[in-house]
């Protein structure tokens, strides 16, 4: 969790947390892209059921997200694969009897059991939350990590038992909070749930990532493993979310809040979901070659891509390092994690305004290979307010062969803001044997490959010359499929593997938004 401004309503006060203490997102004008879903905080969570018993089932998806009201998490459902939504349920607090001083609404994550996990069986549904308790002046003065199933396909929810608790308050120096639950089933059946916990503070960590095992699908859980666990009393590791990869294991993503870049994305492997190493190493920093960086709130998704390391997809809340601000760009690994990043547009373009837009989005690959990106946003008519976020939903094929030139390496050339330019930022190159941008690119196999480089003069004409591992292509004359744009394109002999691409100009400057590898030939 992070920590923020003081909330307009009480039941708000746990949550904001979770974004630094100097971190609120800046506001934006630009209006939001993407279908209203309902009213919501943040934090979604959609998930596609894929072992229920009825084959009628399966392909069915189902939403959660934090409330913008007191009371339970909503449950929501789509039949057309995220296209449309209708809300067929609530799930409240069982356990503790009083709906005044325990809400069940924080952190959801919704999970599907793909095997029996100690008398659950396949199918079965899993929501982990936080429920909180108030004291008398509606302050958060307790956290309950609570995981609850269903073996109805959602119509029915049982408590199945609580994961840790925290107390305090979470504006308390010295509060013993617990946040941000997180389940994953291993293939042997036991099931894990990763959190974060300030139940450490007097040994030196301001925050750390646990998790704790359950031999009997979730009802008691065994002792607490430290994963991530950064000393001195500052750095707050948090937002743990898990990815089954294949041919590594398991990949962790986590936030930093108040590291050395605040909110920064790290990523961490595990052969076996259990053992992340040392927890004082933090793992891989995510950022650009360029040096753009994610922060706060992040999730991870692996898709298969031209190599087979696959294509490892991150969304954060906000980005640094020249990143988009905003949080309206996603960020891929092409090489398994070890960089560079590259930054594509995300299917939603949210607004920001409040530290909970884009809190912990949701992202999962359609039937049909288009990604569907479920987040929150600001609202135009009260950005400010947290409680007014809608929950938005968009389906978009990725631009997955796309890379950015404002992510590569940069000799004597600038970025600057463009709307018109795709993640709406380009780079303005200089003249001369000494300006220059540098694409490290992976390729699955050897072969020619198409490269479309976009660009714009800046008032002169000029040709781009482009030289892949070494070798000058020609250039051949551009096309200007846009106003404004122009697009060069070339044929390039790649090699499997990685591969440098460096883009000059001649004796005038030009602009350049991207350059992209066609897809390999079927």
């Amino acid at each position: 969790m992070k920590k923020g401004a003081t909330p307009r309503l009480a039941w708000l006060a746990p949550a904001l947390l979770c974004a630094g203490a100097a971190s609120a997102a800046p506001a934006t004008d630009e209006a939001p892209r993407g279908t209203r879903v309902a009213a919501g905080i943040g934090y979604a969570s959609v998930l596609q059921l894929a072992h229920q018993p009825r084959a009628r089932d399966n392909g069915r998806m189902l939403l959660v997200f934090e409330p913008s009201a007191p009371g339970g998490i909503p449950l929501y459902e789509s039949r057309d694969e995220g296209d449309h939504w209708r809300q067929v349920g609530e799930v409240v607090d069982q356990p503790h009897g009083d709906a005044r001083r325990w809400q069940l609404r924080w952190q959801p994550h919704l999970s599907e059991l793909a095997r029996t996990s100690g008398d659950l069986p396949a199918g079965t549904l899993l929501l982990a939350a936080n429920s909180t308790g108030r004291n008398e002046h509606d302050q958060v003065i307790a956290q309950d990590l609570q995981l609850y199933a269903s073996r109805d396909g959602g119509q029915h929810w049982e408590y199945r038992g609580s994961i840790v608790q925290g107390g305090g308050q979470p504006s308390d120096r010295l509060n013993q909070g617990v946040w941000e639950p997180y389940i994953v089933v291993l293939d042997d059946g036991r099931m894990v749930a990763f959190y974060s916990s300030e139940r450490h503070k007097q040994d030196g960590f301001n925050q750390l990532l646990a998790h704790k095992v359950s031999l009997d699908g979730g009802r008691t859980w065994g002792s607490e493993t430290v994963d991530v666990a950064l000393p001195g009393g500052v750095e707050r590791p948090g937002m743990a979310i898990v990815e089954r990869v294949p041919g590594r294991g398991y990949a962790m993503v986590f936030e930093n809040i108040d590291g050395e870049r605040n909110g920064q994305v790290h990523l961490k492997f595990s052969a076996d979901g259990l053992d992340w190493g040392a927890p004082e190493d933090p793992g891989i920093a995510l950022r650009t070659a360029a040096g753009a960086w994610p922060a706060a709130c992040p999730s991870i998704r692996w898709l298969p891509g031209e190599t087979a390391d696959g294509v490892l997809l991150v969304a954060a809340q906000r980005a640094g390092g020249g990143g988009d601000a905003g949080g309206r760009t996603l960020y891929r690994s092409d090489s398994g994690g070890r960089g560079p990043w590259w930054e594509v547009e995300a299917p939603v373009r949210k607004a920001s305004g409040n530290i909970h837009a884009g809190w912990t989005q949701a992202m999962l690959v359609r039937a049909d290979g288009q990604l569907l990106h479920v987040t929150s946003s600001s609202v135009a008519s009260a950005p400010e307010r947290a409680e007014s976020n809608e929950i938005l939903q968009a389906t978009a094929p990725l631009a997955l062969g796309r890379y950015e030139a404002e992510n590569a390496v940069r000799r004597r050339a600038a970025q600057i803001e463009d709307a018109t330019a795709s993640a709406g930022r380009k780079v303005r190159l200089a003249s001369g044997a000494d300006a220059d941008l540098v694409f490290e690119v992976q390729a699955g196999r050897t072969g020619d490959r198409k490269i479309r480089l976009r660009h714009a003069d800046t008032g002169f004409a000029a040709t781009p010359r482009v030289q892949v591992n070494g070798q000058s292509l020609p250039s051949p004359p551009a096309t200007a499929p846009r106003p404004g744009w122009r697009e060069t394109e070339f044929t390039a002999p790649l090699r499997a593997g990685g591969n440098r691409i460096v883009v000059t100009n001649g004796d005038r400057p030009l602009d350049y938004d991207y350059l992209e590898i066609a897809p390999v030939a079927p």
